[in-house]
């Protein structure tokens, strides 16, 4: 087998991926679909990390758009991606995966606290790391949560499994034209509102370097395609790299 172009990845996944056809909020089927996308993945060679969203549970921001405080909804939004994580958590050891839960938000009952170290040690001996709980602190997505554990990590790229297929200079459910990029520098999406991810999470791998790749994870077996370079994909990279 070729040497993966990168060696340690971060996936970030939406909540809404795990959302069944019939409202089920952490459908099982499709949370054992993703589960086997990211076994291929570790098969591959690869060290990966991941990080799910709450979107489909609760999300901070929509809750504090109906009246709840701000800070209180992010903090429940953090509980869903526990939830979440532990969704996918178990899919994975299903599936004879070796995986470890850290929380940014310690809760020793159900899964470890994020410990840097301990998270590098569980890579190395090839587990899969899902990261809670965002940053830990309200005003913060899991977008820049990704992104931050991405850093600390030293991950070589950040993969950003959504519904669509890259990213497109306007929105392509609702625009017939919109065209997608094949590559695109932070800096434009930035400048141009792209919504790959929020603000703070682009800016944050712009300056440590780190690759965002935009793909579809909906489809079966994309993310290996894409880690082949065979997939449907933007690349987010600063110029010149």
């Amino acid at each position: 087998m070729d040497q993966p172009r990168f060696k340690r990845i971060l996936l970030k996944l939406s909540g809404e991926v795990l959302m069944g056809p019939d409202g089920l909020l952490i459908d099982p089927s499709i949370t054992a679909r993703v589960a086997g996308e990211i076994q291929q993945a570790k098969d591959m060679g690869y060290e990966v990390c991941v990080v799910v969203g709450g979107g489909n549970i609760f999300r901070g921001l929509a809750g504090a758009a109906k009246g709840f405080d701000r800070g209180s909804a992010d903090y429940m939004g953090m509980l869903a991606t526990v939830m979440n994580a532990l969704a996918v958590q178990n899919a994975l050891e299903k599936i004879g995966v070796d995986t470890r839960v850290q929380s940014a938000i310690p809760m020793p009952a159900v899964c470890e606290p994020f410990i840097k170290r301990r998270a590098e040690r569980h890579l190395e001996k090839g587990r899969v790391v899902i990261f809670a709980a965002g940053t830990g602190n309200p005003y913060f997505t899991t977008d820049t949560g990704a992104a931050l554990r991405a850093a600390e990590m030293k991950c070589d790229a950040l993969f950003k499994g959504t519904s669509v297929d890259g990213v497109y200079d306007a929105d392509p459910k609702k625009v017939a034209t919109a065209k997608r990029y094949e590559t695109v520098s932070f800096n434009r999406v930035l400048a141009d509102d792209l919504k790959v991810m929020d603000a703070s999470a682009v800016a944050l791998c712009r300056d440590n370097h780190i690759p965002i790749v935009v793909f579809n994870i909906r489809e079966l077996g994309n993310f290996a395609k894409v880690l082949t370079g065979e997939g449907v994909a933007t690349i987010v990279q600063n110029e010149g790299e």
